[in-house]
């Protein structure tokens, strides 16, 4: 990440009392962040740690972290992130495992009773940061003599485990400086080249630093000199809070945070800075994405990325919003321009015609693969105009009996019914015909739970028999990924119990 690496080391200096970070109500200045970016250096640079070193951090959306997050990536070193909302059993194993020279929390996690002994059993070093950019300790020298590198990766980065264990995902520092050099296409007048300047903008926070779209967009803000709005975690009141105290122009909120929003019935004054809303990581309904402009004039943006891809490689901007919307409804945006994509047929691999159905591909600097194609696992259709519309996954798909169900086709129909605000749809073991499909359902605000054999009725009426759900549960919110997707892993479980 040279040029990201030079961006976030010559922005700090530029207006040290300028204030950077809002959080719960508070501000820090570039100077706090830089006091302890470079206590933390130190800290890395007594233990010897070498460029490329890898370095774990436990992400939470706080102050230092963020800090944490610049002294590594300004060192060239390599961040390994680590889920500290994991299940203890699961984070010490996660902990051991990796074998990291060092590991950096704050004394949230730090406390957690058995991490300091898997810590030991790591032979990891401990440093501990205030949370509120309170100061920088060792708390306990490493062991380990081999020390681990990763040359040329910026980030090991967790996927968020929507479909199974999560996987960590080397991202290079060449990926990234691709990614944002595509992101600056939805900003007028600035270029990925321009020299490090301040901003008058700002960036809200909300995903989780240890999904790539919270990451992505707090390293984006941080090299771009804007203010970061940082919120620990999403509520309607936190966020809309945020949006009145800071005034930005654009926010993010993912398909679940829109419908809390539409259903919360925010005053539209309280969001009158806003030109669009930012929504990524799920599926965006175009019902959703309609309901919210009707109501609040504000377009939704949204965007196709993943992990893999080091962030977004198709979105919407604001005039393509305005411009073709309407013909182009349901599109997850247009191809970035430097991203080359095709569509081919899932058995034989051959190239489809625009408008065609298959399997998407993808080409680019940013892919981190060596500009081949690479085969993602969603079923896509690319226009003339490179919009590209996603249709489901192709991996998730429930056989059931020998008949193919795509859960998304079941979820977006189970989205259109007036008592539901939000739908998932898992397979689970069926003893005759291998698998069925499962609903777990989230009831709108004030909606009666419609009896089973109505609802099914009403699917039957919009689904073929063998898509209609076989079991279907009222639940008050989903277990969720970190990116608040529903997780299919926690809702087999639910079904299984």
């Amino acid at each position: 990440m040279a040029l990201m690496t030079e961006k976030l080391r010559a922005i700090m200096a530029i207006d040290p009392e300028r204030t950077e970070i809002d959080f719960e109500g508070r501000d820090y200045s570039w100077r706090q962040i830089a006091d302890n970016v470079r206590a933390i250096e130190a800290a890395l640079d007594a233990m010897n740690l070498p460029e490329n070193a890898r370095v774990g951090i436990m992400l939470r959306n706080r102050p230092g972290h963020v800090a944490a997050i610049v002294a590594v990536l300004s060192t060239d070193r390599c961040l390994v992130t680590l889920n500290p909302i994991l299940p203890d059993a699961k984070l010490f194993a996660d902990v051991e495992g990796l074998g990291l020279p060092v590991i950096i929390a704050d004394a949230t996690d730090l406390a957690r009773a058995g991490l300091s002994e898997a810590l030991d059993r790591a032979g990891s070093a401990v440093i501990e940061i205030g949370p509120r950019l309170e100061g920088v300790r060792v708390l306990q020298s490493g062991v380990r003599t081999d020390i681990q590198t990763s040359p040329g990766v910026a980030i090991e980065m967790l996927t968020s485990g929507t479909t199974g264990s999560p996987k960590r995902i080397p991202l290079s520092r060449d990926a990234f400086d691709a990614s944002f050099r595509g992101f600056t296409k939805y900003e007028r007048g600035r270029s990925f080249d321009d020299p490090p300047k301040l901003n008058s903008g700002c960036t809200m926070v909300v995903n989780p630093l240890t999904h790539i779209g919270g990451i992505y967009g707090c390293i984006a803000a941080l090299a771009a000199g804007r203010k970061i709005a940082l919120l620990e975690k999403f509520s309607v009141e936190a966020w809309v809070d945020a949006v009145k105290r800071n005034r930005p122009a654009v926010a993010p909120a993912v398909p679940s945070a829109v419908r809390m929003l539409l259903e919360a019935d925010v005053d539209p004054a309280d969001l009158s800075s806003l030109r669009s809303l930012i929504s990524g990581t799920a599926p965006l309904p175009a019902d959703l994405v309609d309901a919210f402009f009707d109501k609040y004039g504000i377009p939704i943006c949204g965007n196709y990325g993943a992990t893999e891809f080091a962030g977004a490689v198709a979105g919407w901007t604001i005039d393509d919003f305005r411009n073709l919307w309407k013909e182009k409804r349901g599109a997850v945006g247009r191809i970035h321009g430097d991203i080359e994509a095709r569509v081919v047929d899932p058995e034989n691999g051959e190239i489809l015609a625009a408008g065609a159905e298959g399997l998407l591909e993808l080409k680019g600097r940013q892919l981190n693969n060596g500009m081949q194609w690479l085969r993602t696992t969603d079923r896509a259709v690319l226009d003339d105009d490179r919009f590209l519309f996603i249709k489901g996954r192709a991996d998730n798909a429930i056989i059931r009996g020998g008949f193919k169900v795509h859960p998304d086709d079941v979820v977006k129909i189970l989205n259109e019914h007036p008592a539901v605000r939000e739908a998932a749809v898992i397979g689970v073991p069926d003893t005759r015909l291998g698998a069925v499909p499962a609903a777990a359902i989230i009831l709108k605000e004030g909606a009666q739970p419609p009896l089973l054999d109505d609802l099914r009725t009403w699917l039957k009426d919009r689904l073929i028999a063998y898509q209609v759900p076989v079991h279907i549960l009222y639940v008050d919110d989903f277990p969720r990924t970190p990116s608040m997707k529903p997780s299919a892993p926690a809702l087999q479980a639910l079904f299984a119990d």
